[in-house]
């Protein structure tokens, strides 16, 4: 049944030609009373201007309608279902059909809840589609203002609110405040009013809706009409498709068989979508001209602009149109800022789940992308670009080529792995370390509660370091940094590709405007200057303007890196003082199980204070980059960029780097160890290496934080913060059993949905992984493997949350993916050294290779153990130092071993640094310089032999490019002919014109003479 709304929706119109006699009204006026509806369409004609005054509730004023529309009785014969009659009898027929009731309407023409019009996908006329929605508190009370309306002129708007009953009675006591709070949403709404008229002056349509089931909330939806797409396109420079096609040349005929091979044997990967094949022919695409309309294909224009470039096109607008309440306004963003609109956001095409749902890009994806059933397919980037615009799509585009670039890193790490595995009972180091033969008995491992231990218990550490601290590992951080510059060029090249197929050839950024915050400190300025003052050029912020916020932000980003050292710091005296008490245990499990229960509890401790310290770092970054107040959002974001990644990767690899290159290296030597706080010994390694415990920190930090903080946050939040927002509608809902009933509109729907965010959190969680994956490869290869598994979730993950999580966001243009670029080739330089590091001075290959050429009496690696290990006679210990159990091993002990390189206790000069560490740490460093060199020049040649442009696109380019200019040729061409044609025409009638009044001059007139 109809009501009210109905009402509204089909005859409270902004001018008589939006009377078209459209359904609703039909439907409106068979169902409500005669008088109401007449009394409402007296008004809104007399508004108009452009039919007489008419008596409310007479049947003239419905007949002076027909008689200016003549469908309205062809949609009136339409929905009773009976023959038109003749134009003399048309107005008695709608007599008949709206007051007499003679003619019932047929209920398969009465709207249903599910049409696209009811969804709130279209206007209430059901043909113009919502392309935008902006959304408002309401917090009027007693107000009576329409619940659903077409915006008016400012006249009738005026005439409305003087229309208006008086207000309710308020409490005393509470009247001041209620009266300030109503006085600025009176403003806010004045603003509103200026801002949508100023919005309808640009061409816009809009229509609002106060009526919905969320309460408090109101919404204007905006549609952009042809013309106004036509002149934004224009202004914007959009690429569109003309009429011209081509056919696209694939490569050689070598290459297009291979490609066709290909793409038949890796059909069933595809995902069944038309943007995603391969296609021969393609549009030649030119900016948008109006003047130049008959280029483009303009057969269907409800088409010729999607979805996505609509939404676009009126966010341009909406950002360029002002609001002079507030002088500094610029759009809608200075508007959003300042609480006149709470949010603003373009439309999901419709419903993905329901099989009655109709078929939409948004479903499509949702299936063939977003869904966990998939996860082998290729994305099907294209429709990802035309649904979500082309910034998005190069980010999914990115991260499909990232992870398929880790499919071979995981096959050769998997095999660097195995071969560590199959050679572990060959190892000689590990072999002489696991033999009980070898009463090799090792110095304390703390002061006092430990004793002395032999080195057969380190048998099993020393045999799980061979499997990550193998000759293999070399070639593989050779490989990882081959394969980063690989990935880097294969990128560069399917960026270009992409560039060519979605006609972003040529594309420049586009001039930002400046940022709400910006203007409002831009006016602040202005203000406190004199106002008789001169102003020799616009008023902006300088450096000196901004040194205050400069001041700030290098101090709070050193306080955090520092707060990061303490923490750090902190896990390591846990480590100390846990490794104590456990060596004190009466359990003997416990006290052989101490460095396993250490290394995982600290690295758990680590896993957790990186994830905690990631959100904060995520909030302080962006608190910092706020008083920077840049001028762009592109500045914005970069600046962002910039003091998240320090941070956050400072945060997670302070732990790690700490392992690799400081642990065991600050300890001192038996009887003169370092000590923290003058009771804490520094921590060593064990006899195998520091290269165990780095692998297990990398691979708790690397598990757990994608595990934990990239996929279980990512789906856990934003279905929290929806229920959340779902519940406090749930509280504030209307009572009525008719609206408790109705279903929401498509354009509530989405405001429950999560505010899109933009791309940071989501690049930085994949570079924060490249790093792991590249920059300690040499002690952790399985690396790449957690990562491709990684990703394949995180893929459908993501996916999943733009289709069904999120608003949509707000398409944007870009050829890149911008600043991200330059950090991915900073960490693959920075890779290269830190596993130059990490082979030389974490693991044992520069030592084991010393020993082998040059201390080896048989060039083999037995005796390997004995020459790393040092001597240290137990009367040398310092005094209340020595243990407390000296017999624990059963005999009394005299000498203990140390690992590292000093002279024995008997020597001239006991205890010094013995010349084979010299020798080991200048070969150390020579290893450094000749890998750091040989791996960059590697990466420079693959970088220099692999072209960034692959050459079938570049000759399309290059053919684009003059089928253009033969396009415009040929158009001036037929310009001139036409011209040309036009001019010899014109001259011919001149010449006809010209004889004939000669003729006239020459004959003699009726009236002459008969001789």
């Amino acid at each position: 049944m109809f009501g009210e709304k109905e009402l509204n929706a089909a005859t409270n119109v902004r001018t008589y030609k939006e009377l078209k006699s459209k359904c609703l009204l039909i439907l409106a006026l068979g169902f409500l009373n005669s008088s109401q509806v007449t009394g409402r369409l007296s008004r809104q004609i007399q508004g108009s201007g452009r039919i007489r005054a008419c008596r409310p509730g007479s049947e003239s004023c419905l007949i002076a309608v027909a008689h200016r529309d003549g469908k309205m009785a062809e949609n009136a014969a339409e929905l009773t279902g009976t023959a038109l009659p003749g134009p003399t009898r048309q107005t008695d027929f709608l007599r008949d059909v709206v007051f007499h009731g003679k003619f019932k309407l047929l209920n398969a023409r009465i709207p249903e809840e599910n049409t696209q019009c009811r969804q709130g996908l279209y206007f209430q006329d059901g043909e113009r589609r919502v392309d935008y929605i902006l959304t408002y508190q309401i917090k009027k009370p007693g107000s009576s203002r329409r619940h659903s309306s077409r915006l008016t002129d400012n006249a009738l708007t005026r005439s409305l609110r003087r229309s208006r009953g008086p207000p309710p009675q308020q409490d005393p006591e509470g009247a001041t405040q209620e009266h300030n709070l109503q006085y600025h949403e009176d403003d806010k709404r004045v603003c509103r009013e200026e801002f949508e008229g100023n919005l309808m002056e640009m061409g816009l349509d809009l229509e609002k809706d106060e009526n919905s089931k969320t309460p408090g909330m109101g919404f204007v939806k905006i549609h952009a009409p042809w013309h106004v797409l036509c002149r934004e396109a224009e202004f914007m420079k959009l690429k569109m498709p003309t009429k011209k096609v081509y056919e696209v040349n694939h490569g050689s005929s070598l290459v297009e068989k291979m490609n066709t091979f290909i793409s038949k044997v890796t059909e069933p990967l595809h995902p069944k979508v038309e943007e995603n094949r391969i296609h021969n022919v393609k549009h030649l695409s030119y900016p948008f001209s109006r003047e130049k309309q008959h280029l483009f294909d303009l057969s269907d224009r409800d088409s010729f602009f999607d979805s996505k470039t609509r939404s676009s096109i009126v966010f341009e607008v909406l950002k360029r149109t002002k609001c002079t309440k507030f002088e500094y306004s610029m759009g809608i963003t200075s508007l959003l800022a300042n609480g006149v609109y709470m949010d603003a956001y373009p439309l999901h095409d419709g419903d993905i789940d329901g099989e009655n749902s109709d078929p939409n890009d948004r479903k499509l994806l949702y299936e063939e992308w977003a869904s966990y059933s998939v996860f082998y397919k290729y994305q099907p980037i294209s429709l990802v670009r035309k649904y979500f615009g082309e910034k998005i799509g190069l980010y999914f585009a990115w991260l499909g080529v990232y992870t398929q670039m880790l499919i071979p890193a995981s096959l050769v790490g998997v095999i660097v792995f195995l071969y560590g595995c199959v050679t572990v009972n060959d190892d000689i180091p590990s072999m002489e370390i696991c033999d009980k033969r070898n009463n090799v008995t090792m110095c304390p491992l703390c002061d006092r509660a430990c004793s002395y231990w032999n080195l057969v218990m380190a048998c099993g550490t020393a045999r799980a370091s061979h499997l990550f601290d193998n000759p293999a590992t070399v070639f593989f951080s050779v490989f990882m940094a081959l394969w980063a510059a690989m990935f880097m060029e294969h990128w560069k090249r399917r960026q270009m590709r992409l560039n060519y197929i979605w006609d972003l050839t040529g594309f420049e950024d586009e001039e930002d405007h400046p940022r709400a915050e910006y203007e409002f400190r831009v006016m602040q300025k202005s203000l406190k200057k004199d106002q008789n003052a001169q102003k020799s050029e616009k008023e902006k912020l300088t450096c000196e303007d901004r040194l205050p916020a400069y001041m700030t932000n290098v101090v709070m980003m050193l306080f955090m890196i520092g707060v990061t050292f303490a923490i750090v710091f902190g896990v390591i005296v846990y480590r100390i003082s846990t490794t104590s008490a456990l060596h004190m245990s009466s359990d003997p499990t416990t006290r052989s199980n101490v460095r396993v229960t250490v290394k995982t509890t600290a690295a758990i401790i680590n896993l957790v204070v990186i994830i905690i310290l990631d959100e904060v770092y995520g909030a302080v970054a962006r608190w910092l980059t706020i008083l920077e107040v840049p001028k762009t959002d592109k500045s914005f974001e970069e600046r962002l960029i910039f003091k998240t990644f320090i941070l956050k990767f400072v945060n997670a690899f302070t732990p790690i780097i700490y392992i690799a290159f400081l642990r065991g290296r600050l300890v001192g030597r038996p009887g003169s160890y370092l000590y923290v706080f003058q009771s804490y010994r520094m921590e060593e390694c064990a006899p195998g290496g520091c290269l165990m415990e780095l692998c297990i920190q990398l691979s708790i930090t690397m598990l757990g934080k994608q595990l934990i903080q990239n996929n279980l946050f990512e789906i856990g939040i934003p279905k929290l913060k929806k229920l959340i927002r779902y519940i406090k509608m749930k509280k504030g809902a209307f009572q009525e059993e008719e609206q408790r009933e109705k279903k929401l509109q498509r354009y509530e729907t989405d405001h429950f949905l999560e505010p899109y965010a933009g791309l940071t959190p989501e690049y930085m969680e994949m570079i924060i992984q490249f790093g792991f994956v590249t920059l300690f490869v040499a002690s952790f290869p399985l690396a790449p493997l957690f990562a491709l598994l990684n990703n394949i979730i995180e893929i459908r993950l993501d996916a999943k949350k733009f289709v069904a999580e999120l608003r949509r966001p707000i398409a944007a243009r870009a050829k890149d993916i911008g600043i991200w670029y330059n950090i991915l080739r900073g960490i693959g330089k920075v890779a290269v050294i830190v596993n130059a590091f990490v082979i030389s001075f974490t693991s044992d290959f520069i030592p084991r290779l010393v020993y082998q050429y040059m201390y080896s009496p048989d060039g083999s690696m037995h005796g390997f153990v004995n020459h790393t290990l040092s001597y240290f006679n137990v009367s040398d210990f310092e005094e209340g130092k020595d243990p407390l159990e000296p017999m624990h091993l059963g005999y009394r002990v005299e000498i203990c071993r140390y690992k590292d390189y000093r002279e024995p206790p008997w020597s001239q000069t006991p205890y010094e640094i013995s010349k084979e560490f010299w020798a080991v740490l200048a070969a150390r460093l020579a290893f450094v310089i000749v890998f750091q060199n040989v791996v960059m020049l590697m990466s420079d040649v693959v970088d220099w032999l692999i072209p960034d442009i692959p050459k079938d696109i570049s000759v399309q380019i290059h053919k684009e490019k003059i089928l253009m200019v033969e396009l415009f040729m040929k158009e001036e061409e037929v310009k001139m002919q036409n011209s040309d044609s036009m001019a010899m025409r014109a001259d011919k009638d001149n010449c006809n014109n010209h004889s004939s009044v000669h003729r006239s001059e020459s004959t003699p007139n009726s009236h002459g003479s008969v001789f």
